[in-house]
């Protein structure tokens, strides 16, 4: 449990941009810091942060699902490789701590999967006497896992607290939202800046076609590419995935972004828009498996930065805490027909 601020308000007029579920914009005038929330909720996945921890939380994330033994051990040979710590609790902290330099509301941060667990923190909220809180995922983009899955997790750890458990209000992803994209251009800038010139490549986690076909998730990272590519007059720009943890023969979404450096090889900077910070899949997918095809094939690379603690983004959240989000409509993002292998990478 993490908790900051306190219940001091500004009282400055502004104009808050909220995309809703669609990744549309609606336009709310409000008072900053007057909204009816006690506090502000981070919810993540979670990650390990000791090699002990790696086994017993990727038995976490599959609880339930009949993923290979096996198939485990070779993920959490990608925590090994860092010490069995996932750097995105870390950044969830870093992200904690440039909030509370403008929100002024008490800050609280549960995970799915890993401590501090969301009903844990749900628990501590009930006891420090939070009755309305708003949670903030940390997931831009409309899918099942990244948007649904959050409030189903968050409807269970209520159920678990009890009846007298907080209530919390989701805020909708958010890719669309013109801070959100300022962060993404001015990280690409930067990597273009090493190297001049070179195409662009976006990459997301891949998730399972039938995931997809039910959620905006597609429609919303190209949009949010094509905006930013277009912010910096970029043409040449592909949106690709990686992270893939399923089965051959469930299809998922591709080109996979290895796959797509061998078929098409280029100096490249490699733009990470599905992620808000540097966690596993960025880490090992990108900066050790994709850098190693970019070294084999001779290729120049850039990592540009994920969006981290940028200031568009501390400012983006500390507008959408303070506006009743719009709700998700209760057909967004569905479950897929199939059950999805875990993402499991992080």
């Amino acid at each position: 449990m993490n908790r900051s601020g306190d219940c001091e308000s500004k009282h400055e007029l502004v104009w808050v941009a909220t995309p809703n579920a669609c990744g549309s914009l609606y336009y709310n005038p409000l008072q900053w810091g007057v909204a009816p929330y006690d506090a502000l909720l981070l919810v993540s996945f979670g990650g390990p942060e000791k090699s002990e921890d790696v086994i017993p939380f990727l038995e976490n994330v599959l609880r339930g699902r009949n993923v290979p033994r096996q198939r485990l051990l070779a993920v959490a040979e990608h925590y090994y490789h860092f010490d069995g710590r996932s750097p995105i609790n870390d950044q969830n902290r870093d992200l904690i701590a440039a909030l509370r330099e403008v929100v002024k509301i008490p800050i609280y941060w549960g995970n799915r999967n890993w401590h501090p667990l969301l009903s844990d923190t749900l628990r501590q909220m009930q006891q420090d006497g939070i009755r309305r809180a708003i949670a903030f995922a940390t997931s831009a983009f409309g899918s099942y896992s990244g948007c649904r899955q959050y409030r189903e997790d968050i409807q269970r750890a209520r159920a678990e607290v009890g009846g007298n458990s907080p209530e919390i209000v989701k805020i909708s992803p958010f890719s669309q939202h013109p801070l959100f994209l300022e962060a993404m251009t001015d990280r690409v800038r930067t990597a273009l800046a090493q190297l001049p010139g070179a195409r662009v490549v976006f990459t997301a986690h891949s998730v399972p076609v039938s995931m997809a076909e039910g959620g905006p998730y597609v429609q919303q990272l190209e949009a949010a590419s094509r905006r930013v590519a277009e912010n910096l007059s970029v043409r040449d720009w592909k949106l690709v995935y990686q992270s893939r943890s399923g089965p051959p023969t469930q299809p998922w979404l591709g080109p996979d972004i290895c796959d797509y450096l061998r078929e098409s090889p280029g100096d490249t900077i490699i733009a990470p828009i599905g992620f808000l910070s540097d966690h596993m899949e960025v880490m090992y997918d990108l900066d050790t498996e994709a850098r190693a095809v970019c070294d084999e094939l001779g290729l120049r690379m850039v990592r540009a930065g994920t969006v981290g603690t940028h200031p568009a983004m501390i400012r983006m959240i500390a507008e959408l805490i303070a506006a009743e989000p719009v709700p998700c409509a209760l057909t967004c993002c569905p479950a897929p027909q199939r059950p999805p292998a875990p993402v499991i990478s992080r």
